[in-house]
Formats: structure tokens, sequence, C-alpha cells
């Protein structure tokens, strides 16, 4: 059948076919993979064709949907195996990521493939460790390719510099460094995002891509680099779970749906749909048919929309330690009640103080992502929705909401432009006054920022949001659109006082020379010291000398290049400036931090 979609290529696969290609041919590949990619893809079975010319077949062998070696993509040209269409098709295609390489049948695994019980780690033994030699080689290695592909830039970035970081990320994976291996994997996804102007590319996303490799390659002990490669499956025995709130998931290769549950203690956790794609137009309607398909949990009969409302009985349960559940054989489930937001064991969520909640989440942010307990992102608030309006440093209306005496801004959990949550919270600027039960993601800011995923009517008097029986008092804002219906017709007299906001340092100007770093290389703050020196100046008047000197730093690094005697720049050594960035991006990373926490509401304090 034909396809615009490609199969997923895993990162080693991309390095060695392209670091195959001869000086000549990889000048051409960014344009080569852009015209390949508009070509129409034919799917039987497990090969993924695509017709270069009369006489000339591209075949891509994907079991599963990922292409798992290079002998895998076979071109019919003369130049093959060493042509330019191999290259080319492995660029266009998206990159697995490393959960995809180690668990390709679907996002849950049998558990019991899985399931392990990992050592204490002896803090003593900890310490003491020390990497050999060919990992200190290999560390130091990547931490230099990551140097060049931050000194290029976006645009600099092209395939060649991609796969020399994959390449050299496989190596280091060879030698059991599983942590930086997938972090230059992320870094590369996200390249190709801003690249090809994908909808969910985010530079400050990028940004925090390069930062964690290079702390990775820089800062972290032998034991942080050598994380586990492969999420492990605890027994846990019994659990009785609540179904919370079900979220779309929609990236630049992957869409699906994750339902999040809560046990009797109140400790949450998730249970995933999750399939590659390769077509982001097509992403949101996969999500929302990955929401309609049934769970794969046991004996459980119901969709994961249903779940999000219900409740299931688990028996000999597995649970990694980000709270994922596995779907082993041995793993028994029933459907069961689920529970009101406002009914125990789910509304001790919304007990939780304000300030306590955020510094939760803050604390989180610092711990590796797989590490992160299930939920501990997530913030669980009651507001009284207060309208459209402005905040700083954005001149475009956001939803405003009144929280524990704070003016909180409401944003969309994705910005995709097919998922529901945009126009949901249109509906809900148009009713000023209704109080809400939300869930949602603090988004990091120097004033509150909320983006939601979910809504439910709040206990109490004043005006009530009227969802429809099935929806049993919860509306999944990604999946699910609020009627004009819905909405109370009745407005209370009077409104919660919105709360000013505070004024905020000028500290947007190291962090927006670390961004243009990132767009546009080094070569973007090169010869620009006058006016480094003018905003350095301006930081130190803020009280900010820190930032001031980092900023400094960061542009003498990048215009400290050697030049041949023709004036020509011929600096092929990027690590002092990659240091000098890093140095300033972590700075910037614990003032935001600190500035957020600061932000959140005052009275509750």
């Amino acid at each position: 059948m034909t396809d615009t979609r490609w199969p997923i290529v895993a990162p080693e696969v991309v390095a060695e076919v392209v670091s195959a290609l001869s000086a000549r041919l990889q000048k051409r590949l960014d344009g080569a993979a852009a015209k390949l990619a508009d070509r129409p893809v034919v799917r039987t079975g497990d090969d993924w064709s695509v017709r270069i010319d009369d006489e000339t077949v591209l075949v891509l062998h994907a079991p599963g949907g990922t292409v798992r070696t290079a002998d895998d993509v076979r071109c019919g040209c003369l130049l093959a195996p060493g042509c330019l269409h191999r290259a080319a098709a492995v660029t266009a295609a998206p990159l697995a990521e490393p959960a995809d390489e180690q668990a390709p049948v679907d996002e849950q695994a049998p558990a019991e493939e899985q399931t392990a019980v990992e050592p204490v780690p002896d803090t003593a033994a900890e310490k003491e460790e020390l990497f050999t030699p060919a990992e200190a080689e290999a560390v130091d290695r990547l931490r230099r390719v990551a140097a060049d592909t931050l000194a290029a830039g976006i645009s600099g970035a092209g395939s060649v510099q991609q796969a020399e970081l994959l390449r050299t990320a496989h190596q280091a994976r060879l030698l059991g460094l599983h942590r930086p291996a997938a972090l230059a994997a992320t870094v590369v996804t996200r390249l190709r995002a801003a690249r090809a102007a994908e909808p969910d590319h985010r530079l400050a996303d990028l940004a925090a891509a390069h930062r964690e490799l290079l702390d990775a390659t820089t800062v972290f002990t032998p034991r942080q680099v050598r994380a586990a490669a492969r999420r492990t499956y605890r027994e846990v025995g019994s659990l009785r779970l609540y179904g919370l709130f079900a979220e779309p998931v929609v990236s630049a290769t992957h869409a699906g749906v994750t339902v999040w549950v809560v046990d009797g203690d109140g400790k949450l956790a998730t249970v995933s749909d999750v399939t590659p794609h390769a077509d982001p137009t097509e992403a949101a309607q996969l999500a929302g048919a990955a929401a309609g398909r049934p769970v794969r949990l046991g004996d459980a009969t119901l969709s994961h929309r249903d779940l999000a409302r219900a409740g299931l009985a688990v028996q000999g349960a597995t649970r990694t330690d980000s709270g994922r559940l596995g779907a082993g054989a041995k793993v028994r489930a029933v459907r069961a009640a689920g529970a009101g937001w406002d009914e125990e064991p789910v509304a001790r969520l919304w007990a939780e103080p304000v300030p306590a909640q955020v510094e939760r989440v803050l604390a989180a942010g610092r711990i590796p992502h797989e590490q992160r307990p299930a939920g501990s992102d997530l913030l669980f608030l009651d507001v009284t929705v207060l309208g459209p309006g402005t905040v700083p440093g954005s001149a475009a209306p956001q939803l405003l909401a009144e929280c524990a005496g704070s003016t909180v801004a409401l944003l969309p959990a994705q910005d995709h432009p097919r998922l529901a949550f945009a126009a949901n919270l249109a509906a809900l600027a148009s009713a000023p006054g209704l109080p809400l039960r939300v869930v949602g993601r603090l988004e990091r800011a120097t004033h509150p920022r909320l983006r939601l995923l979910a809504a439910a009517p709040a206990p109490g008097p004043g005006p009530v949001l009227a969802l429809p029986p099935e929806y049993r008092n919860r509306i999944n804002l990604g999946l699910e659109r609020l009627q004009h219906a819905d909405l109370p017709t009745d407005r209370p007299e009077t409104l919660p006082p919105a709360a000013a906001f505070a004024p905020q340092p000028p500290f947007h100007l190291l962090t927006r020379p670390l961004e243009q770093a990132v767009t546009g290389g080094r070569r973007a703050l090169a010869g620009r010291s006058d006016r480094a020196a003018t905003e350095a100046g301006r930081l130190r008047s803020a009280g900010l000398a820190t930032a001031a000197q980092l900023l400094t730093a960061v542009h003498t690094a990048a215009a400290d290049q050697e030049r041949d005697v023709f004036g020509r720049l011929h600096t092929t050594d990027h690590l002092a400036f990659a240091t000098a960035w890093l140095a300033a991006a972590r700075y910037q990373e614990e003032v935001a931090t600190a500035l957020c926490a600061a932000a959140w509401p005052v009275a509750a304090r």
C-alpha cells in the first residue's frame, strides 16, 4: 500500500550509512534527504520501498517498524552500498529513541522479560569508582562532538554532523555509557525537528538537550553515565487503581495516549499506548484513535478513555520507578469502580499545599528523567477563571485564573493545532468566575504558569461546569471538546481580584544569547563584544553580577578563534566555547528555578 510514512531507524544505522559516503556526496546529503522525503513510500509487510527512477528502487527492511542494521537499507543503483540514496533514506526517516531500540514490540512489552531487582547502590564504592581508559576516551570524544554540534547551530548541524554525533554516541553505548548516548540521540531528534520547523519544536527544549548532553559528558559521575539502558519493572503485588485523566502523546516520532491512575496510597502510575509514526499531520488523529483502543493490561475490557474515569483491580502488578505499569502474561486485571476527584484516594492529591507541590515539581526537575516518580511534574490546583489577559513578556492574551491569592496563566499542554487544548481554553476564557479543579504541568517562568491537562467542577458553591454524564464530571482537555452548553450561563457579580505581576529582573539578557548560540552557533555570538559589554552592565546594575560575568565569558570564548594568514577562521576546537556556554546555561537553569519558586502563591506560604 502507498503511504507517506517512513519506518524509524536506529541511530547506529544512520551513523554507519552516512559515514560510508564520500566527502563529495556528504555535501549533497541534506538536499537529497529533503527531496527523498517527499516521495511516496510503499509498504509491503516489513519492507518500505521508494522508487528513485524507472530502474532503481530503494528498500528499507524494518521488522516491527524499525530499521536495525545497515544491511536492511538496500538500493538497486550502481553505487550501492556507498550511494547517496541509502544515506538520504536513513536521514529522512525518523530516528528511533532508545526505548524503541530496547523494546521494539510495543510500549507495554512483557514485564517478565524485563523485570529485575537491582542492588542498592554502594555510596562509598561510587565515590571511589573511576572511568576505565576506554570509557574516559569515549566520554571525551562525545563531549568534543557535542561541542562541535552546539557551535554549528541549527543551520550548521546538518545530516553529516548529526551522524557523527550518533556514531560517537553508539561507541559510548557499546562501552555501557548509556545515558550520554541516549541524550545524544535526543539532541539529534530535536535538531531535526528544528531544521524541519515541526510544530512541536521548542528552542528551549533543544537548548536543554544540549545542556544535558554537555552536563553528562562533563560533570556526571561514572555511575550516572552508566545508567541502565532498559527500564526495570518491579513486582508490586496487588493494586487497586482509580483513573485520573487521559493525556494525548504527540511528538515528532510518536503518537498515542497515556492514562494516569492513582492507587489506594495516593501513588500515581501510567498506562500507555504509544507507537511510532512518520507523519506529524496525522499524529493528533492517531492519539485520538489510541484513546479508544482497549487497555492491554490483564483481562481488562475497557478503553484508555474509559480507564481515565473508571478503575482497575490488578494482581501480580509490575511497575517501573517512573510509574509505568507492566503488561506481562502474569498480570491479571479486571475493571472496577472509579472515584471522583472529590473522593478518596483521589482527593488527597489536591490536599497538598500549593507551595509544597511547586517545590516537589522543581526538585524533580533535577532528577534524571527515567528516575523521576510518576506525576512528580504535575500540579493539582483549585482555581477560579478570571478570563483573558496578558502576562509579562508576552503581548498575546492568555487565560488567567486565581489560585491561592495569585494570578496564574493557564496554557495549552501542547500546541499541536489538531489537539483540543487551545479550543477548550478559549471556551473557558468565556466563563469568568467559573471555579475549576484542574491538573496541569508547571511551566517554569518568572510568573505562575500552568499547562492544563484535565479539569472538573471544583467542590463548593458557585457556577458549575455541566459536563455530559458519560464524562463523569471531568474532561480530558486534549482529547475532548467543551461545548457551549457545558459552560454556566450565570455570571458572578464579583470576581477575585487579579494579583499584579511583580517586576522581573532582566534575566533575559543572559537567556537570549544562550538560545542565539543554539540557533546560529558560535558565530552568532562572535563579534558582539560591545553589545555584550552593555548587556553585562545592565545585569550588574540589576544585582546579577554572576550572570554578567558568565555572559562576558561566553562572548569572549565565542570570539576567541584563530585565523590563518589570509584571515580565514580555522578553529576546529570548540570545547572552550561549549564549556563557557554550559556554565552559563547551568547558572541560568538554577536561577530560573529559584525565580519560578518565588513567583507562586505567597498567601499560602
